[in-house]
């Protein structure tokens, strides 16, 4: 990782309402991150806050009977509460009504207006509260708002307005994007900007009549306007840091390593706001990541649909540090993601309650039980130890290149791996059956040695996403609680033989799905007839079960996926086991695109014998079911890990 400052920020949010899931999705994620440069001693800042003025501000006050100010600080106090609820460490929180910043964005303003970058001018065309932003009649979709995720009734504005100049900077823009490929990120978003920068780019309004829409900071070369609210909000990204306040301070910090966005603000954080930095004369970020929303099924979370979480209700059921994990684990960054409580609860009890806990669980129970509650003095390793040994070092390797490479779920799937190894280690090896026989007793005391040392180094690197929960196992294991030693993390054998281990209570309890409504089936001690065999279909070759057994199918996680070059039909992809990660080529790319395969379990084929297809080895082969010009992948119904066998 990175040497250098690490400055992060989240979008600021509407007050217009309470927070939900997409809010709590950016914010751990910004939080985890945060987390992880701090563990590895590079100094951190973290941004986030709340955006408070505009017309859906205003309108939600007005509906309220209240003054948009007292909508604001009534609603700023729940977000406040939430993050402190699911313990989010940011090192500021910007309110757009603050001083500080109103300051800064007057300033800004009056000096852009001194260099003609700003003028006035006559607006007619089409504009949507939801959004807040101007269309021209091209620019709608059906007569509603074009913006993906809205599409609502926009209205007829006639009105004087001021505008930023942004029409000047469109070549700039194009060539920056170009020559910067990690600025705007995954590459699609990228893509998705530079085809919006192919059409002529209009002038931005960045105002509002007072009479129309008054909540807002006040133009300082006109008393009769507001800030449009896009012009005001960007601008917390750098006031917050210190521009035109505290220089030392804003040196130290700009340009932000990352501006973290849902996707549905592209446009404003990737065409707006770098134009609006050019016009200042300041650098830019170093790389917006936009990522996807949160889904229930196929849809959009919306109030409307009646379908949106509440994280506070959510954490507050099931456990803060559990939320936190499933949301990391859940999401490929740049994808959409399905949140529902049926994934959650497997999530938990596979990844949570069945393996890192159990194992903790049957860990500490069995030195209390046969090394009098102390860590066991190991012996020489053997083959299966120095296995466990390096999958445990090589994830912890893994899951640092993840972060950096913004891929955190793939490092959680990596340590999963890693619990489920120690876990079949345990299973293999038997402790329990050892620690019995006063010959073998040692060797009970190597296992055990090593499968704490295995949960030492997992529990490190996951406390970023599970601070709480992961502080209680180190307690556990007779570490010190909080924060680990980064360069501990990476060397085996840390685990100080004769340290006294705690007692401590279930780590993650199990959570009990209710049964189904469904009665069961009767239970009777006579015997059934055996239905008579069915004839095969005619042209039908049949096989012996033996001959099934030989294909092993397993389930598979899609890590990444590209096309393949010179081929319409193939695409690559890369596909993550549970016990390794491969590469296999698919026929596919007439019904898939790459960014929509990323994330998804599949079934494959894991004993195939490898080949190579126009030049590209493919060790193994997914499962589709095809019919005419259809073709669909085979799944499985709900979450498995991958790795899971299939049949």
């Amino acid at each position: 990782m990175k040497n250098d400052n690490f400055y992060i920020t989240t979008p600021i949010y509407y007050v217009n309402d309470k927070p939900h899931i997409g809010h709590a999705y950016t914010t751990i994620l910004a939080d985890v991150l945060a987390r992880y440069h701090r563990l590895i001693n590079v100094p951190t800042w973290f941004l986030t806050g709340t955006d408070e003025h505009g017309q859906k501000v205003q309108r939600a006050a007005e509906a309220a009977g209240m003054t948009p100010q007292q909508q604001a600080d009534d609603t700023v106090g729940r977000f406040q509460a939430l993050w402190q609820k699911l313990e989010v460490t940011n090192d500021d929180f910007i309110r757009t009504t603050e001083p500080r910043h109103q300051v800064v964005v007057q300033k800004i303003l009056q000096e852009l207006f001194d260099r003609d970058e700003i003028y006035r001018d006559e607006f007619e065309g089409w504009y949507c509260v939801t959004c807040e932003r101007f269309y021209t009649e091209k620019d709608l979709v059906e007569g509603n708002c074009p913006e993906p995720g809205c599409g609502r009734a926009v209205e007829r504005i006639t009105e004087p307005n001021y505008f930023f100049r942004m029409s000047k900077y469109q070549q700039w823009l194009i060539d920056y994007i170009e020559a910067n490929p990690t600025f705007i990120q995954p590459d699609f978003r990228r893509n998705e900007t530079l085809g919006f920068l192919r059409k002529e780019l209009t002038d931005l309004c960045i105002s509002r009549p007072k009479s129309r829409m008054g909540w807002g900071i006040e133009l300082p070369f006109d008393a009769d306007f507001v800030t449009y609210v896009w012009f005001d909000a960007l601008v917390n990204y750098i006031s917050a840091a210190g521009y035109l306040s505290d220089d030392e301070q804003f040196a130290s910090l700009w340009p932000a390593t990352y501006h973290l966005i849902g996707k549905d603000i592209l446009t404003t954080h990737t065409v707006y706001w770098p134009t609006m930095l050019k016009a200042m004369g300041l650098p830019m970020p170093q790389t917006v990541f936009a990522h996807g929303w949160w889904l229930v099924g196929r849809d959009k979370m919306s109030k409307t649909a009646g379908n949106v979480v509440n994280p506070m209700e959510f954490a507050d059921q099931y456990g803060v540090d559990a939320f936190r994990y499933f949301l990391m684990a859940e999401m490929s960054l740049g994808q959409d993601a399905s949140f529902t409580e049926e994934a959650f609860i497997r999530r938990y009890n596979t990844d949570l309650a069945n393996d890192l806990g159990n194992m903790l669980s049957r860990v500490t129970k069995l030195i209390g039980s046969y090394f009098d509650g102390v860590i066991p003095t190991p012996q020489e390793p053997g083959e299966a130890e120095a296995l466990l040994r390096d999958t445990t070092l090589k994830a912890a390797e893994a899951l640092v290149s993840s972060v950096e490479r913004m891929r955190p779920d793939q490092g959680l799937h990596g340590l999963s791996a890693v619990v489920r190894e120690a876990n079949r280690y345990m299973e293999v090896r038997q402790p329990w059956t050892l620690a019995k026989d006063e010959a073998t007793h040692a060797d009970a005391g190597t296992v055990l040695y090593y499968a704490a040392e295995a949960l030492r180094i997992v529990s490190g690197m996951l406390y970023p996403v599970m601070p709480g929960k992961m502080s209680e196992l180190r307690s556990a294991l007779g570490l010190l609680p909080g924060a680990p030693v980064f360069a501990d993390l990476h060397e085996w054998g840390l685990l100080k033989p004769g340290a006294p281990i705690q007692k401590m209570k279930i780590l993650f309890p199990r959570i009990q799905v209710p049964k189904s409504n469904d009665k069961a089936a009767v239970a009777t001690d006579k015997p059934k007839a055996k239905p008579a065999a069915k004839p095969a279909p005619q042209g039908v070759s049949m096989i012996e079960f033996t001959d099934f057994t030989k294909v092993k199918l397993r389930t598979a996680r899609v890590l990444e996926a590209e096309k393949v070059e010179g081929a319409d039909k193939l695409l690559r992809l890369q596909i993550d086991l549970g016990e390794e990660q491969r590469q296999i080529v698919a026929g596919v790319a007439l019904h898939y695109a790459p960014e929509a395969l990323v994330g998804k379990t599949i079934v494959v084929v894991a004993n195939l014998k490898p080949a190579t297809i126009r030049k590209v080895d493919s060790n193994g082969m997914l499962l589709a079911a095809s019919s005419g010009d259809q073709l669909r992948l085979i799944t499985v119904d709900g979450d498995m890990p991958a790795g899971s066998s299939v049949g």
